[in-house]
């Protein structure tokens, strides 16, 4: 999916939903925690009843990668399980040497069908380089993280002779000329509300992945009044509130209903852009 067609599918749906797929087997219904098969029928359970309200779906590698092989089988199928209208992508949050990133690019863009692929930038451009090659398929960089830890590095001082900068600040500016808006997304937490006109000032075009409303604390009005842009340039990604949204037989329509909720408010702010 390419940006053109994100953007439609988010005037469709009038929605920039992002649903969460961390799916966790001990968080599941108990009832379905003897099923063999209990993640991916968790995960097709959520994606029927949420994908009318959102126009993506994230898997978070991790949950997946610890449960070994079958985890990587459960990614796979869930992967090709979501619509092809649906934006999917690959939480993995790589970055390594460029050959290395080159077989990273090579997994999520290839043998699975992601649309995006998270990952770090520590390293520089040729570990970001290789994933970047890929048409009509985006990088997700981090940029601004929503966990505590991010002051410790992220929000640095970097004292130059012209002014002072946030390292954060710094990051975005020099990755943003190795791509574009077409192939190039940021991380942003929602907890950072805050800077994100500054982020905006710095980065306008570009679609940004937002974590961190709902159960993080994040304020979905917040974000939106200073993130969105012409084309939307947000995707709110809710996880645990939605998957999550009931232990019982009723998950799913619990889910349907968290989302459902979202994609409400999310009309009244995308006429603010479009209006």
């Amino acid at each position: 999916m390419n940006r053109l067609q994100l953007i439609a599918a988010i005037k469709e749906k009038q929605s920039y939903l992002c649903v969460g797929l961390d799916t966790d087997i001990t968080k599941i219904p108990q009832y379905l925690q003897t099923n063999p098969n209990a993640v991916l029928a968790f995960n097709k359970a959520i994606i029927d009843a949420t994908k009318n309200y959102c126009v993506a779906y994230k898997i978070n590698t991790a949950f997946y990668e610890a449960m070994g092989v079958k985890g990587w089988h459960i990614i796979e199928e869930t992967c090709n399980y979501i619509p092809t209208t649906h934006f999917k992508i690959a939480d993995a949050k790589r970055g390594d040497i460029g050959n290395t990133s080159a077989q990273y690019a090579k997994t999520f863009f290839e043998t699975f069908a992601f649309d995006a692929v998270t990952v770090a930038p520590y390293m520089g451009e040729d570990s970001v380089r290789p994933f970047l090659e890929y048409q009509n398929k985006f990088t997700i960089v981090l940029g601004l993280t929503s966990n505590a830890g991010s002051n410790d590095f992220q929000k640095l001082i970097i004292h130059s002779t012209k002014k002072e900068k946030k390292l954060y600040q710094i990051i975005l500016e020099k990755i943003a000329n190795w791509g574009n808006a077409n192939n190039l997304m940021f991380v942003v937490g929602a907890t950072q509300a805050n800077d994100l006109q500054d982020i905006r000032s710095i980065i306008p075009n570009n679609f940004l992945l937002i974590p961190g409303v709902g159960a993080q604390g994040g304020s979905l009005a917040e974000v939106s009044k200073y993130g969105l842009n012409k084309d939307c340039g947000l995707l709110i990604n809710a996880s645990r509130n939605i998957i999550y949204a009931s232990n019982n037989n009723n998950f799913s329509e619990a889910a349907l209903q968290v989302a459902n909720n979202y994609t409400i408010e999310m009309q009244e702010h995308l006429k603010t852009i479009w209006y």
